[in-house]
């Protein structure tokens, strides 16, 4: 539930700011912990002592990350990154364009990389979604997804397994 909830407010979040944004990661450290360690960031963020024990504010919270180096693929970015114990779990947001299962028939077999993303880009049948993906340590995962076409946190959809690739990935991180 925790990680349900983390994800769907990050996803608002970006939601937010629009459009055809960069990949944005986010830590995931247990609110107790913040408002003991980093008493001045839970601050900030408007979390307090009162708001935890009236159960004001949320078990989990994220911080965002600057500084991820976009210069290179997602999977190798992913798989240089390394959290510190306090960490619980990530989540990462990005962009992509789909195409119905419909279409995948039609997708040339020569094509790979750029070429197909350029193909999908200017597939009729495409679809432009923001995915946010979120894993806790133990394994847990869950994802929210909206489509450009159903720009509305109403039309948000959700769940575990939704994009288990990219969810294996993050899982990944917390490997040592």
């Amino acid at each position: 539930m925790a990680l349900t909830q983390a994800v769907i407010e990050i996803e608002q979040h970006v939601a937010a700011d629009g459009w055809n944004q960069r990949p944005r990661m986010f830590a995931l450290v247990p609110t107790t912990e913040l408002l003991v360690t980093q008493p001045r960031m839970a601050a900030a963020l408007g979390i307090t002592d009162e708001a935890a024990q009236s159960g004001g504010i949320p078990t989990l919270t994220s911080v965002e990350q600057d500084g991820l180096a976009l210069d290179q693929p997602l999977d190798e970015m992913l798989g240089k990154m390394v959290w510190p114990a306090a960490v619980v779990g990530c989540a990462l947001v990005i962009e992509s364009q789909m195409l119905p299962p419909s279409a995948e028939a039609q997708i040339p077999e020569d094509l790979e990389g750029a070429a197909l993303e350029r193909w999908v880009g200017r597939h009729p049948e495409r679809q432009d979604v923001r995915m946010a993906v979120g894993v806790l340590r133990d394994g847990t995962r869950q994802a929210a997804i909206r489509l450009r076409s159903k720009d509305s946190d109403m039309e948000v959809l959700s769940g575990s397994d939704l994009v288990p690739n990219l969810a294996e990935a993050l899982l990944g991180t917390f490997e040592e």
